[in-house]
């Protein structure tokens, strides 16, 4: 299977004759470990598909808008956009990423907290009028070089846990709503919505119950000031389990029934990000380097160990937190990975901890997990990899470029996507087949994606 070419353009492999998942990371691990041995991701598009279909099935009068800064690859975007999601970008990069593929200028939000004058005038010049807004001097800048633009007012939500030191609260009180909504009246700025934010670790369905009631005493503010109010962002935290999906939908919709039925005409949106790709993502690292020690010597010189001393084995990896493990910067949890090798079942495991390749006290990646000893040039699986991890590289002390991604849908997956009757087929139509075929281990088949 060929892999990710240069951009703008890629390759999807289509999974036909049983082909599944697995094989394709047993083909690529097989042709690294011939050669460089790199770390690689492998996608399933079929996966943001279905989490589509599950949004769709709980959320269904809730739009979804995409945080693009979750992950911006080329193929989640054409995958998203054929299936009628907006956008949500926080910079020029992620907005000129999304123009060139296409999207609508209407389906885009720019909400960055703090944009560069020359951004909002870029955004201005391609039509990209929906911003998000939370304080008097950005107000300032928008009015000035962007007019027309068209206002969310960022609204500050209740933390789901303020002893959480990770979290940060954004957004204007309702205190200083009123304020912010008459400056932007004496501008000649609209305002025409509330947004939330919320944070991607939410797990609290009565944040977004909070965050909708304060919602509509905005609502009331600005249509007694002038303004037309008619989009409600209930911004991000979502998770991928369709459990806090049927929780946070049972919870939000009683709350808009309430306050913003339909005869309001508000529409509600929302924007998930790792919802959609967190799960879709698999990365495969490999061993570098490994170290033993006494579980109860850490720290100290272990040179030998004695015969009663139970081992801990330290792992490094060629991929670690300034890399495609930044999340863990953020006190993200990142879980234990599986093992690419054949291992009896009662084989010994212990304790073991993993950590990138720089050496660095912070570049931990995983503190604890129990895996068979391994050796120099083995390979590990972390799955749920697709959010956060897919940037440039945080430290230039690796000349290594980001690990390659391996695109993949089955045939049944894309005849799904193609007959789901998604807004935008124009851009299904883009997507054409190749008929492709591999070496002995597998037959597939390519997918060449113009962008």
């Amino acid at each position: 299977m060929k892999g990710i070419a240069d951009e703008p353009q890629y390759s999807v492999g289509l999974l036909e004759g049983g082909t599944a998942l697995c094989d394709v990371i047993d083909n690529h691990i097989y042709e690294q470990t011939l050669s460089e041995k790199n770390a690689f991701f492998v996608a399933d598009l079929g996966v943001i598909m279905r989490q589509h279909v599950r949004w769709r099935t709980h959320m269904a009068q809730i739009r979804p808008y995409y945080a693009v800064r979750c992950n911006s690859s080329p193929a989640v975007i054409e995958v998203l956009g054929a299936l009628g999601t907006g956008f949500v970008c926080t910079n020029k990069s992620e907005l000129e990423l999304l123009q060139n593929h296409g999207i609508p200028s209407e389906d885009i939000i720019y909400s960055g907290v703090c944009k560069q004058v020359s951004q909002i005038k870029y955004a201005a010049k391609n039509g990209i009028d929906l911003l998000v807004c939370d304080n008097e001097a950005e107000l300032r800048k928008i009015s000035r070089c962007h007019p027309n633009a068209k206002l969310l007012l960022q609204v500050s939500t209740e933390a789901s846990n303020p002893d959480d030191e990770m979290s940060m609260t954004f957004g204007c009180s309702l205190k200083d709503c009123r304020h912010l909504l008459e400056s932007a009246k004496e501008l000649g700025v609209q305002v025409v919505g509330v947004r939330s934010h919320i944070s991607s670790s939410c797990d609290d369905d009565q944040v977004y119950v909070h965050a909708i009631s304060d919602a509509r005493c905005v609502f009331d503010m600005g249509e007694e000031i002038g303004f037309n109010m008619k989009i409600l962002d209930i911004g991000g935290g979502f998770s991928g389990s369709e459990t806090q999906l049927e929780l946070i939908n049972s919870a939000v919709m009683s709350m808009v029934d309430l306050y913003f039925p339909p005869s309001t005409g508000v529409s509600i949106i929302a924007e998930p990000g790792s919802f959609f790709v967190s799960s879709a993502f698999t990365l495969a690292v490999n061993i570098i380097s490994k170290e033993v020690v006494a579980r109860d010597r850490q720290g100290q010189e272990h040179d030998d160990l004695s015969p009663n001393e139970e081992p801990e084995f330290q792992y490094y990896m060629n991929e670690g937190v300034y890399g495609s493990f930044a999340s863990k910067l953020s006190e993200t949890l990142i879980t234990a990975p599986s093992v690419h090798k054949n291992t009896s079942l009662d084989a010994p495991v212990f304790s073991s901890s993993l950590w990138g390749p720089s050496g660095d006290d912070l570049d931990q990646v995983v503190e604890h997990c129990l895996l068979p000893e391994l050796n120099i040039g083995d390979w590990l699986m972390f799955t749920h990899t697709g959010a956060y991890s897919l940037g440039q590289p945080l430290s230039t002390s690796t000349d290594s470029p980001p690990p390659p991604v391996y695109y993949v849908i089955s045939s049944r997956d894309w005849f799904e996507m193609q007959d789901s009757g998604a807004t935008h087929e124009a851009t299904l139509k883009n997507f054409s087949l190749v008929p492709y075929f591999l070496n002995s281990c597998q037959t597939e088949a390519a997918l060449s994606v113009p962008a």
